[in-house]
Formats: C-alpha cells, sequence, structure tokens
C-alpha cells in the first residue's frame, strides 16, 4: 500500500468547523487502513496542544506521539476544503492528515514541507478538479 493514494484524497469537502475537517481527514487514514479508530481523538487532542495550521492555507492534522501505537502503517490523506475551514483565525483549504510508523513521517513531513512552500502550489491543490492532478504534484517531489 502506497503512502499516498487516489483513494486517500477527499475533493470538494464542505467542513463547517476544525473538529469536523480533522475528523474527516482522520477517517479517510482509519477506512483506507493505515491506522486504529483511536487515532482520530490523538489527531484533536495534538491540535489542542498546539495548531496544525501551517500557513498557506495549509493544516496537517497528525497524532500526539502516543498516538503512534495506533498507526498500522505509514500514510496521508489529503482533504481539499476550497471554501475553507476555520482553524483559530486562520483559514484552512488543504488539510493533509499524517500517520507516521516509526521516524517515517519526517520524511513525508519534507516532501509536504517542499509542496507546500509556495502558495501557488498549494492553490493548484485546493482547485484541482481531479484526484490525479493532486497525486502529480507529489509525485513531483520524490
Amino acid at each position: 500500500m502506497s503512502i499516498l493514494s487516489a483513494e486517500n484524497i477527499v475533493l470538494n469537502k464542505v467542513a463547517a468547523t476544525k473538529e469536523e475537517a480533522i475528523r474527516a481527514t482522520g477517517q479517510v487514514l482509519v477506512d483506507r487502513g493505515y491506522v486504529e479508530p483511536s487515532y482520530i481523538e490523538k489527531m484533536l487532542e495534538r491540535e489542542e496542544l498546539t495548531t496544525t495550521y501551517m500557513g498557506n492555507y495549509v493544516a496537517i492534522p497528525h497524532g500526539t506521539e502516543d498516538g503512534k501505537s495506533a498507526v498500522k502503517e505509514s500514510g496521508l490523506s489529503i482533504i481539499q476544503v476550497p471554501d475553507g475551514v476555520d482553524f483559530d483565525g486562520n483559514v484552512v483549504k488543504l488539510l493533509i492528515g499524517i500517520a507516521g510508523k516509526g521516524d517515517e513521517h519526517l520524511e513525508i513531513l519534507s516532501q509536504i514541507a517542499i509542496v507546500c512552500s509556495e502558495e501557488e502550489n498549494v492553490m493548484k491543490i485546493v482547485n484541482a478538479s481531479s484526484k490525479e492532478e493532486i497525486l502529480a504534484m507529489f509525485d513531483e517531489v520524490n
């Protein structure tokens, strides 16, 4: 199973709250078999400790350190929220959920950072009309 595939991407999600957006991001990881359902609660705990908003309309929800035991395999989920969702005063239009086994998430994070450091790239992902367009953005980094 790859870390990111078309099945891990949700286009045109509408989320009323930050919690709803994080739960949707975590649910993809659960549905795809990367994590146990308990990981979603660890993602919400992490958000309470410190925001996962990264700038450029991007949030990267992930579990707490003790949530790692709920990770079965490293994986990513990508949720596109074109209308945006409020993250404590910041607008998030792209959520990238991360589940990392061991230190694998560090490599995943560096790839995401490369893609998302350019607002232009983020907007391409937010405005993408297909999952393949989004996959191509991340394939370029590998």
